[in-house]
């Protein structure tokens, strides 16, 4: 039997992105041929700290996986329709416990080894180890034993579920040749993913320079049905740590794409001659992690105080400019199974703020303006953001501001990027009292790595949270294919995290990518910002 998918049960909404369509002109009659040539530059705040795909830990890491250096087994279309990437074919059986992919055989790493079902099921293997730390663990609880059956045919036991293609777009297989042998736990870190990456996508590494820049190349052997070789020559992965240093670039032409752009600087890009913005919905949300495992934190009446303090209207407008949405679960408006009533009692009341915080016990006991407990320790936590990420510096003021009207002392902390993910992902020791991060979930929503108790010490159980109902959940809504017999789970889900308030969501932001406009054939939305970018090209004469 051919492949059964359900593709409804991944709809989102992707609407029309408002985007500045302008080109260069003349660009529409530029035949295929004059398309090959130039350099591409992705300017970005922060480094790419490892781009293994066992091992990545940031969103441009996998956005590089995906579209860059990488082959997944498949890929979505605008549609969110599978269509082959690695894998030539596929097929399931009559009951969907058994998934058999062919795969293509003229993918090659690019030292010369060709790709083949070996490297896939080594792959899956060490995803599979705890030693590995996969960040996506949660995503494969469905999936059992695998056989390379022969070179180009991959085989793997499956529970049914819902949405069991997605997570195939999610992994790109590693080369077996360069990593036998390396123990599971020593490859965060590896040369492989931080210096010396082998890959097999549309684009070979050329080198790195640490906290500075990426650089990759057109890979002449990308296979013709996949698109054929890269119309750019080279890509450029920059770091430019100042936001405003970044727009300048964009600006003069020296990185052809800013994504994750601040809002303020939307006016300033849609007035520009050199530059048009996209803007389109995200999956992606900013939200304050409590680490529950502390005091105060520990108390769900404190965490829900903290919510109810924050104007979460007041942070779209004076943060994004508008360009969000406030959050009220982590499920995004965008996808069916969202609840809007999930977080109606969540709303901004400070005087339902003073309320709870005097029901877990706090009091200002010496008139000093700052509550304290029972046992004269004042109401005082650290919130750390990363350093240089303007967006949450900004929203910690505010909220440092906030929590101050009702009696809370909050220090704000910048630390570098990947530090920070290093404290707050280390099982062996949280060292956060409360961050603000942003967190852009797969379209097979899955919470569990985040907030199941099982996984309390996995590297993305970030907040500590654990209720054995939401566990019950979050497994129950994963293996229910039929929306009417989900929704019901799903928003009582939505229902449980909004009372418990592990952490405080505050919006889904549009995303917004500035783009020069001598880049053609850029067409964004919610699947990542470097969709298609074997496919941009540059227009002649401006390259």
């Amino acid at each position: 039997m051919r492949l059964r998918i359900f593709p409804a049960l991944l709809s989102i909404a992707f609407a029309a992105c408002a985007a500045d369509t302008r080109v260069a002109p003349g660009t529409a009659a530029v035949p295929d041929s004059a398309r090959y040539g130039g350099t591409l530059v992705i300017g970005a705040g922060t480094d790419i700290g490892d781009i293994d795909p066992l091992t990545w830990n940031v969103q441009n890491a996998l956005y590089m996986q995906e579209a860059v250096l990488f082959t997944p087994l498949i890929a979505y279309d605008s549609a969110l329709t599978p269509v082959p990437r690695l894998a030539r074919s596929w097929e399931v059986n009559a009951d969907t416990t058994l998934l058999t992919f062919h795969l293509r055989d003229d993918v090659w790493w690019q030292d010369g080894v060709r790709t083949s079902a070996y490297d896939v099921k080594f792959t899956y293997d060490l995803l599979r180890n705890p030693k590995t730390g996969y960040i996506y663990s949660g995503l494969w609880t469905f999936y059992g034993e695998a056989e390379a059956a022969d070179s180009f045919t991959f085989r793997i036991r499956l529970r049914p579920h819902a949405e069991f293609m997605d997570v195939w777009r999610t992994l790109a297989p590693v080369p077996e040749h360069v990593l036998r042998g390396v123990p599971p736990e020593r490859l965060a870190g590896h040369p492989f993913g931080t210096r010396q990456p082998v890959g097999n996508g549309p684009f070979r590494f050329v080198s790195r320079r640490v906290g500075q820049e990426w650089v990759f190349e057109a890979n002449p052997r990308w296979p013709r049905e996949l698109g054929g070789r890269p119309y750019a020559d080279r890509l450029v992965y920059r770091v430019v740590p100042e936001p405003a240093t970044l727009l300048t670039e964009l600006e003069t032409g020296a990185v052809d794409l800013y994504p994750g752009m601040p809002p303020q600087f939307a006016p300033r890009v849609r007035a520009s001659t050199r530059a048009r913005l996209v803007d389109f919905p995200d999956l992606s949300y900013e939200h304050i992690i409590w680490n529950t495992r502390r005091p105060p934190f520990n108390d769900p009446r404190v965490r829900r105080a903290m919510t109810r303090a924050i104007d979460r209207e007041g942070l779209v407008r004076a943060v994004r400019d508008g360009y969000a949405r406030v959050a009220t679960s982590t499920v995004s408006p965008e996808l069916w199974m969202h609840d809007p009533a999930a977080g109606a009692g969540m709303g901004y009341d400070t005087a339902a703020a003073r309320r709870l915080l005097a029901e877990a016990g706090f009091a200002d006991r010496d008139g000093d303006g700052v509550l304290e407990a029972a046992d004269g320790r004042p109401l005082r936590f650290t919130l750390k953001v990363p350093h240089g990420n303007q967006e949450r510096r900004d929203l910690a003021e505010i909220v440092q501001s906030e929590l101050r009207k009702v009696g809370v002392a909050m220090e704000l902390r910048e630390v570098e990027f990947n530090t920070l993910i290093a404290q707050i992902s280390n099982p062996r020791d949280r060292d956060f009292d409360a961050v603000i991060v942003g967190w852009k979930p797969e379209f097979k929503l899955d919470d569990s790595d985040l907030y199941a108790c099982s996984k309390r010490d996995q590297p993305l159980t970030w907040s500590g949270y654990c209720d054995p109902e939401a566990d019950r959940l979050m497994d129950s809504v994963q293996v229910v294919a039929d929306r009417a017999a989900a929704l019901p789970l799903w928003k009582r889900y939505q229902a449980l995290i909004a009372r418990d308030q592990p952490v405080t969501l505050l919006y889904f932001s549009n995303r917004l990518v500035g783009v020069s406009r001598r880049v053609q054939d850029v067409h964004l939305d919610a699947r990542g910002d470097w969709v298609g970018i074997d496919r941009w090209w540059i227009t002649p004469g401006m390259r």
